[in-house]
């Protein structure tokens, strides 16, 4: 799983222009991102990657200044400091804990204060590094997110332990299942959001894991977000969704179990520039297991690859797929498949914006470096999604969302290759969102 020391969003608007971060923010946010160093932090409202970032010196023609060497000539470091022998440094613990600030679409701005600690349980020649991390942070849309995760691996990466838990007072915007809906058709949704995901893989050959795990996630105190939004409740899609399959209103609980198979063969979690991620999680959800208030089974699969363009690696394009699929029983509305639960899919819509039974998910990105020290770069995505819906016959590959944004990157740490990530993108009908954030989308 990884962290993210902020990556909201502003809510995704018809017109308009986007909203100003402040420029001091992003110089306090980058400081501390330098930091943090190769232990990039993660999102407190998204998953991330399965497998850990490795510590992995820089390939070969990568970028040979970041904000923390500006940082130590600003403050007139000795060269002795700036230049630790980093196998040494590889192997020490670290703990950063830090304020952070973020946007996207969902939230708006946010601030908060986040804490990550990587370590190694084993040699690190042949062991991943080991994170866990956590925080809290309070939106602009009035939303508390709070959340800790852990990605542990012991010796030879014999073990691989992983944990994925929050609690949120927070909200979204609504809409009708499919692809084709309509942003007017958005009702404000309010509730209260805890999650537990903790799984145990095995490694059964290099760089393949198989693991199980149990899954607990509730929705409650589920209420209209706005007084505009009361008057149309009854007719919205979570109400009608939820009568027709007699699900309760106020509470809605899944827990269950999951099957785990996981390949990540990447030079790194954090900005990868060569190799595969592929991840296949079987979910199996029962009614009055653990105050589960439906029986359901889901599928979800992700995978993505990178490319380089040039042989310096500094321009290179990035692939991304996710398809998830409800294959059987009743899902509860909030845990449909749809976009933005992960905190990074869908840029240029806010999270929930298409949902349904059936889910799938494309997108390419092109990530190069403006400056030949490589301190400043530049992204471009473009991103689509397809959505089924059962009632109204509405198939996958029917209708697509795309969506597509620019982006600009400026390097904190050049080991790591962690980058402040800022990312503006535009959607159908008028969407449109602004992202900022501490590591790639993917």
């Amino acid at each position: 799983m990884r962290m993210d020391l902020g990556s909201p969003r502003i809510e995704p608007r018809q017109a308009g222009t986007g909203r100003h971060v402040p420029i001091a923010a992003l110089l306090v946010l980058g400081w501390w991102g330098a930091l943090a160093g190769p232990a990039a932090a993660q999102d407190l409202d998204g998953s991330t990657d399965l497998v850990s970032a490795t510590v992995a010196a820089p390939a070969p023609g990568a970028a040979t200044l970041d904000i923390a060497d500006l940082w130590r000539r600003a403050w007139h470091e000795p060269p002795a400091v700036v230049q630790q022998d980093a196998a040494r440094a590889a192997r020490k613990r670290a703990f950063v804990i830090a304020p952070t600030i973020g946007s996207k679409p969902t939230t708006g701005l946010s601030l908060g204060i986040a804490s990550n600690l990587a370590f190694f349980r084993g040699d690190p020649q042949t062991t991943h590094i080991s994170t866990a991390n956590g925080g809290v942070k309070v939106t602009q849309n009035k939303q508390i997110l709070a959340g800790v995760k852990f990605s542990v691996f012991t010796d030879n990466d014999r073990w691989f332990l992983q944990g994925d838990n929050r609690v949120q007072l927070t909200s979204q915007s609504t809409y009708g299942l499919g692809t084709d809906t309509l942003v007017t058709d958005a009702v404000s949704t309010k509730y209260h959001y805890t999650r537990l995901f903790e799984a145990a893989y095995r490694q059964v050959s290099r760089r393949l894991f198989v693991g199980a795990g149990i899954n607990i996630e509730t929705h409650g105190d589920v209420r209209p977000g706005t007084t505009k939004a009361a008057a149309s409740w009854d007719q919205s899609a979570f109400v009608t969704y939820s009568d027709s399959h007699q699900l309760p209103l106020t509470t809605q609980t899944s827990s269950g179990t999951s099957l785990n198979l996981l390949f990540d063969n990447r030079d790194g979690g954090i900005n990868s520039s060569r190799g595969w991620l592929a991840n296949a999680n079987y979910r199996t959800f029962f009614k009055g297991f653990l105050g589960g208030d439906s029986t359901w089974q889901d599928l979800y699969l992700d995978a993505r690859t990178y490319r380089s363009l040039t042989s310096d690696g500094r321009h290179k394009l990035a692939f991304w797929g996710i398809g998830d699929f409800v294959t059987g029983g009743t899902a509860p509305y909030l845990d449909l498949p749809t976009i933005g639960t992960d905190g990074r899919s869908g840029r240029g819509y806010g999270e929930g914006r298409f949902r349904g039974e059936q889910l799938l998910y494309g997108e390419v990105e092109y990530r190069g470096t403006i400056s030949p020290n490589g301190l400043i770069g530049m992204v471009a995505f473009l991103n689509t999604t397809t959505v089924s819906n059962t009632l109204s016959h509405e198939q996958l590959g029917d209708s697509f969302a795309t969506g597509a944004g620019i982006g600009l990157r400026v390097l904190l740490n050049k080991r790591s290759r962690t980058n402040l990530c800022a990312d503006y993108g535009w959607g159908t009908q008028g969407s449109r969102g602004f992202y900022l954030a501490i590591q790639e989308a993917f």
